[in-house]
């Protein structure tokens, strides 16, 4: 694994390593995969992509022969192209970025792209008529929020939703969005789209509070977290709704294991990340067992192995029922939606 161990990312990069971690704990108590056990260790990136590349050398040097990384999308596309030209099977757990995945053969996804995102958000919006007059604040520096931005525009151009406000911000410039919430407000904005981390969501929505604007807030998964962020008054996010493939209140048997054993070994409450981290070891168990894979077959073999695999699987997991994937490691699932009343995540409505 890769991702964010320390740094601004360092939630998201902790979820994923810990929800991994219970996964292959539970795997290798039960066997292991094809009869072997299974070694896990996790590089810290930093969420940078420089970084990324470093600790995939380490994990090279150390004899990995399948990456579940990178976390952040930026870390993710620069290691895919290291893991396509050394032909070693990856999937990330949480890379939304469409070229991450779709411009290497080796590499597949278990979360959302940022497109399907994007358009599901404004197909959401749309089909339960929550506004007409939307606003955006994004952040142009970012692949994730940029990639989810673009298509959502796209989307809401065809439902018939009309985008009065499209604001972005940079990285240089993430604490003061004095600018874009005023010009959302004066633009009549009923509902404001934040295709963003939960970071910079904490700071727009007590702004927008002190400005007397009170909006619909909708989000993608990096609002994830929120609730969580140190300091952070939830009355502030009470009614944002955002698309995530997981929440830790569903009533079904696999979830509500998975949150109680994650709860007993790590003493906190997993969020998406950690859901897709803990299903995608899954995914590489069953798609390695359907491709026969021993230890010691090489690299690029068992590159070639998986690959197959992953298009002959179908997998029903907390993330995602009837889960397929097609050869340009896209996934196929539906996403729900939640929304945030009285300090807790509440499933709003199923698609």
């Amino acid at each position: 694994g890769i991702g964010p161990m320390t740094g601004d990312a360092a939630a998201y990069g902790e979820a994923v390593d810990n929800g991994a971690k219970l996964a292959v704990e539970e795997i290798n108590k039960n066997g292991g995969i094809n009869g072997k056990q299974v070694e896990f260790k996790t590089e810290d990136d930093q969420a940078d992509a420089e970084k990324a590349v470093n600790a995939y050398n380490t994990l090279k040097d150390w004899g990995m022969q399948i990456l579940m990384g990178t976390v952040t999308s930026g870390s993710c596309t620069a290691v895919a192209s290291e893991t396509d030209s050394d032909h070693m099977f990856q999937i990330t757990p949480s890379g939304t970025a469409v070229e991450s995945v779709q411009d290497h053969d080796n590499v597949f996804r278990l979360c959302f792209s940022d497109p399907e995102q994007g358009t599901k958000s404004a197909e959401y919006i749309a089909k339960n008529k929550l506004a007409t007059k939307i606003a955006v604040i994004y952040n142009s520096s970012d692949v994730y929020s940029n990639g989810i931005y673009t298509n959502f525009a796209a989307e809401a151009k065809k439902e018939g939703l009309d985008v009065v406000a499209a604001e972005a911000f940079t990285a240089d410039n993430k604490t003061d969005f004095s600018v874009q919430i005023q010009k959302a407000k004066d633009a009549g904005a009923e509902l404001v789209f934040l295709p963003i981390y939960y970071q910079e969501a904490s700071l727009i929505l007590a702004q927008a509070n002190k400005a007397g604007f009170t909006p619909k807030w909708f989000g993608c998964d990096g609002m994830d977290g929120l609730l969580a962020l140190d300091g952070f008054d939830a009355a502030l996010a009470e009614n944002l709704m955002f698309l995530t493939p997981f929440t830790a209140d569903a009533e079904d048997e696999a979830t509500q294991k998975f949150v109680s054993d994650f709860e007993a070994a790590f003493k906190g409450t997993p969020n998406q990340f950690a859901a897709d981290a803990y299903d995608c070891v899954y995914v590489i168990k069953e798609a390695a067992e359907k491709a026969e894979l021993t230890p010691d077959m090489s690299v690029s073999d068992m590159s070639d192995a998986l690959k197959k695999a992953m298009t002959e699987i179908k997998v029903d997991r907390m993330t995602g029922k009837s889960i397929t994937w097609s050869e340009d490691g896209e996934p196929t699932k539906d996403p729900t939606v939640v929304i945030v009343q009285g300090g807790v995540y509440k499933i709003l409505h199923a698609e």
